[in-house]
């Protein structure tokens, strides 16, 4: 009994879990300085935090895969290209609606 426990544990730690959830993202040019990083260039690649991921900063440097699923605005042309893309949380944006709140792609 113990051993097929033992093997049963081992393959759940094998196991990778996903988790997705949708949200809402914005964009805005300067983002230097940053909560995280301060005056420090962390590239393009990047996106800042809505006070729901913030945690006092906890979330700093962690990296999220993302992708655009569609428009928010019918009409203005959109950016979406059904890609993902990882983006690295250098920012706060205190008060922004959705999880991750702007993304600066190159």
């Amino acid at each position: 009994m113990e051993k097929s426990f033992l093997i049963l544990a081992t393959l759940l730690g094998l196991v990778s879990v996903a988790v997705a959830t949708a949200g809402t993202a914005t964009f805005y040019n300067q983002y230097t300085p940053s909560a995280c990083y301060g005056n420090v260039n962390e590239g393009t690649m990047i996106a800042a935090a809505s006070d729901a991921l913030w945690n006092n900063g906890a979330v700093c440097g962690k990296k999220y895969t993302v992708k655009c699923t569609g428009p928010t605005n019918p009409g203005i042309p959109q950016p979406c290209t059904g890609k993902t893309v990882t983006v690295k949380i250098v920012d706060h944006c205190p008060g922004c609606q959705g999880t991750l709140v702007k993304k600066i792609l190159e």
